[in-house]
């Protein structure tokens, strides 16, 4: 039973996290998206109420923060790759170099949770015997080395989700008509940022309605913010 759970622990945990950051790298993408073009609208449907013009403003930004953010994710996330691949070449090294080091720092893993030293012993020599690298690399960092973190997953992610959370507000500024312009693009980027509020609140397992509730917030001054240096300058 201890066997099979170390075998599989690294590849679930590293699965997990692997979603998880894509995951993010989307909230955090419409999120982005969602204020930054209302505040671009908002700015610029404080000096105009051309149709056209707001269309323009509000789409022009909303590719450059979708690209921006899908650029910023890569470069962040291939950091971390690179951070996690050094940290498996390290360890490739040591198998060679000093394997015996290893094969302690699987026995004291074991035996910090709770199994004697001669058991530890028995299962780190199975383990270090079938999968030395995935076994070492698991109990130190708690990586699976053929799954480390993709950069191009989070990029896409941001990309797409950046790309539609400003949609819905840029819809309702550009083509609804007078009053309810203004109105109905205050609805869209509440009920937008809402959501990326619920849903930031439950990949990180929060407080539902506190995300949610700072996300309005968030957003409803953002929105007055830059209406009032729109109509300042």
């Amino acid at each position: 039973m201890e066997q099979a759970k170390v075998n599989r622990k690294p590849k679930k945990n590293q699965s997990l996290a692997t979603r998880a950051n894509t995951l993010r790298a989307g909230v955090l993408g419409a999120n982005d998206g969602i204020l930054t073009v209302v505040g671009v609208l908002f700015s610029v449907g404080a000096v105009t109420t051309n149709s056209f013009t707001l269309f323009i403003a509000g789409m022009s930004d909303l590719l450059a923060v979708a690209f921006s953010m899908a650029g910023g994710e890569y470069a962040s996330v291939s950091s971390q790759r690179d951070t996690e691949a050094a940290a498996v070449h390290v360890e490739s090294e040591l198998l060679k170099t000093d394997p015996a080091l290893e094969r302690q720092a699987v026995v004291a893993d074991y035996v910090a949770r709770g199994v004697t030293a001669e058991t530890a012993g028995q299962i780190a020599d199975e383990l270090m015997t079938k999968q030395p690298l995935e076994t070492v690399v698991g109990v130190k960092y708690d990586l699976n080395p053929n799954e480390l973190m993709n950069p191009w997953a989070a990029a896409l992610a941001s990309l797409i989700c950046a790309a539609l959370g400003g949609i819905l507000p840029l819809a309702a500024l550009t083509f609804l008509p007078g009053i309810m312009r203004w109105i109905g693009t205050i609805i869209a980027t509440i009920i937008a940022v809402g959501l990326t509020g619920l849903f930031s609140a439950e990949l990180g397992h929060g407080f539902v309605q506190n995300a949610v509730v700072r996300n309005i917030i968030i957003g409803i001054i953002t929105m007055f913010i830059h209406y009032g240096v729109g109509r300042l300058f």
